[in-house]
């Protein structure tokens, strides 16, 4: 999830099938999912050439590169600081949508137990 909002935000989005092959292609441990480490492979195999050039993660290595030597150190630490805000924004929303649609769904349980109980009364006092 975190690695399609991460490919929409940098304006190159993925379809499934895209994301399941990016991650599969730097996917050390096989569990299906992108450890910090393999998210750093990425930007490793990209400087060695070993990517695919039409994959997404060449797309992402592209799009996330800063030129150190224009930008300097200070820039670089900026471009990701604000990435790393940008991320963290979008996870605190993530979350804040959660937490909604758990509420919501203790709210429909709760009405649920509530209608049960009624009917169980209503059957008692109907005999």
């Amino acid at each position: 999830m975190e690695l399609k909002l991460m490919m929409e935000k940098l304006g190159a989005p993925q379809t499934h099938l895209g994301l399941k092959s990016m991650i599969k292609e730097v996917d050390e441990d096989f569990d299906g999912k992108l450890s910090f480490r393999e998210f750093l492979l990425i930007f490793r195999k990209a400087a060695a050439g070993e990517l695919q050039e039409e994959s997404g993660l060449m797309a992402l290595a592209k799009l996330s590169e800063i030129d150190v030597a224009l930008e300097g150190v200070k820039g670089a630490k900026d471009f990701f600081e604000a990435k790393v805000q940008a991320l963290a924004a979008s996870s605190k929303f993530e979350a804040e949508l959660k937490a909604e649609q758990e509420e919501r769904k203790r709210e429909e349980e709760k009405r649920r137990l509530r209608r049960a109980a009624f009917r169980e009364l209503k059957a008692a006092f109907s005999t």
